[in-house]
């Protein structure tokens, strides 16, 4: 069975990465990670869905028994990607969506080199702005925090593969979709004997 491909998808907060996201796993049948995190739900957020909220205690028991694929510390709250539903993914040929920051992108990149990395910008400053502003979810010093922390995970772009203007959602998700596509045609020089053999044997299909 073909294994699945692994994308690492990042972004400024309002940047529209979730639901680029959310809307690529409908569209391709692929999965979405779940995080762990520690901080408390907001209103509109459920147990499973977009996050599992967990105690300190538990998240600290997760990386001392190497359960987690990576890790942060966010504004004081701690996020975790678990390890072992990304490798069943995976393994059963489904392509993985992990949507998370620039600080857990990099470890990613390390442990697992092979995963694609994508980049999701807002058309610009103001537009992020304004988009953290109506989710009415920050204080005035909460959404300069924001903007500060989004400058500084701009500077991570060149680590990444793709980057994605989220200027217009249904172009961002069709660019989203394209990348996936191209992915999953990309040959290695393992695929590539495959299909040479199979090509021999006339067996492609």
């Amino acid at each position: 069975m073909k294994k699945g491909k692994l994308f690492i998808i990042s972004g400024p907060s309002g940047a529209g990465k979730g639901t680029i996201c959310e809307r690529v796993r409908i569209e391709t049948d692929s999965t979405v990670s779940v995080s762990v995190t520690t901080r408390g739900p907001r209103s509109d957020e459920r147990e499973g869905e977009a996050y599992y909220f967990i105690s300190n205690g538990e998240f600290d028991a997760l990386i001392e028994n190497d359960g987690l694929l990576e890790y942060a510390d966010v504004f004081g709250n701690k996020y975790g990607t678990p390890k072992q539903p990304v490798i069943d993914a995976l393994f059963a040929g489904r392509n993985m969506i992990l949507e998370i920051d620039v600080q857990g992108a990099m470890q990613v990149k390390t442990t697992f080199p092979e995963g694609i990395l994508i980049f999701v910008l807002p058309p610009s400053l103001e537009t992020l702005r304004e988009r953290i502003v109506r989710r009415g979810t920050e204080t005035a010093e909460d959404v300069d925090r924001r903007l500060g922390e989004a400058m500084r995970e701009i500077e991570y772009l060149p680590e990444y593969d793709y980057v994605i203007v989220n200027d217009d959602l249904d172009a961002a998700v069709a660019q989203t979709r394209s990348v996936m596509e191209a992915e999953g045609l990309r040959l290695t020089p393992g695929s590539a004997k495959t299909f040479v053999e199979k090509f021999r044997k006339k067996e492609i299909r």
